[in-house]
């Protein structure tokens, strides 16, 4: 047994099963549906469909992070039991959570001064956040220390490539990420945008794609080039989908054909509600190992 706990935040956007049986700890994020107050806990308070639904029957939301008296919490009851503590963030490009992070990381430190915190900035989403914290899990179960573990993640954190395209514009336009009119014309022209998460972990449009065939080619072009090892790629690869489970089907048969010594099958997860909130339903997001991301 290892001397340290893994941990991450709910946003990594893997099952709460899988969680489990790879021994990672997450402490859950917040959102608001129509100004109700919940936790993003993986679906446990409201399942993950029934939240897309309410969203695109018209429902506001609105997210929140982690604060750090939070995170003191969370991490105390590790300290006591005696256990060193790996946490990795949601991107700093996409929220402040690893400010939080680091003031609960400097007020424990005083009171448990024998023990190590260490805080890493995933630069990473959704369930390439959660590939990241796969991939740390298989580490540490090998016997690597903690400070290997964590330096693993900081030098390759940016080798996680992620992807992601919408087949409905109607929460980017919503979200302000595109004009109205942009949307509109979007829409009437079937317009899926190709996005992704760049080297400052921020969400970044790369192409606009008409239809949802070709932007399922544009995925796996993208794999091709950017994959380690091109079409030998022989790593994992996971998708998040937001309440289109055709479309990531879709996308995991095609990179299960193209990559034929892919490690295992691809792991489909669900988009959590707090990166779901301002994605909206209709995104894919398809996530593996491959060169560092660009600006």
């Amino acid at each position: 047994m290892s001397d340290f706990i893994l941990s991450c935040c709910s946003t990594a956007d893997m099952s709460k099963e899988y969680f489990n049986k790879r021994d990672i700890h997450y402490i859950c994020f917040h959102y608001q549906l129509d100004g109700v107050d919940y936790r993003d806990d993986l679906g446990e308070s409201m399942d993950i469909l029934d939240f897309y639904k309410k969203m695109q029957n018209g429902a506001d939301t609105k997210t929140s992070q982690i604060n750090a008296d939070e995170f003191v919490d969370y991490f105390e009851p590790f300290l006591k039991d005696g256990k060193d503590i790996l946490h990795l963030t949601l991107s700093s490009g996409i929220s402040g959570v690893l400010n939080s992070a680091m003031i609960a990381k400097s007020m424990l430190e005083e009171q448990y001064p024998e023990r190590k915190i260490l805080i890493v900035d995933s630069l990473s989403a959704s369930s390439g956040y959660g590939l990241l914290m796969d991939k740390l899990a298989d580490l540490r179960d090998e016997g690597k220390s903690v400070d290997e573990v964590c330096a693993f993640a900081e030098e390759n954190r940016g080798k996680l490539n992620h992807w992601f395209f919408s087949t409905d514009l109607t929460f980017f336009v919503k979200g302000g990420r595109i004009s109205k009119t942009a949307g509109l014309f979007g829409g009437m022209l079937n317009i899926c945008p190709l996005l992704e998460v760049n080297a400052e972990g921020k969400l970044i449009p790369r192409q606009k794609v008409r239809t949802k065939k070709k932007v399922y080619g544009e995925v796996i072009k993208k794999m091709e080039e950017l994959a380690e090892g091109g079409a030998d790629y022989a790593d994992k690869c996971f998708i998040s989908h937001s309440a289109c489970l055709e479309d990531a089907l879709e996308v995991a048969s095609r990179i299960e054909l193209t990559f034929p010594k892919l490690k295992g099958k691809v792991e489909i997860m669900n988009i959590g509600t707090t990166i779901g909130s301002h994605t909206g339903p209709g995104t894919v997001a398809t996530f593996f190992w491959g060169k560092e991301r660009e600006i």
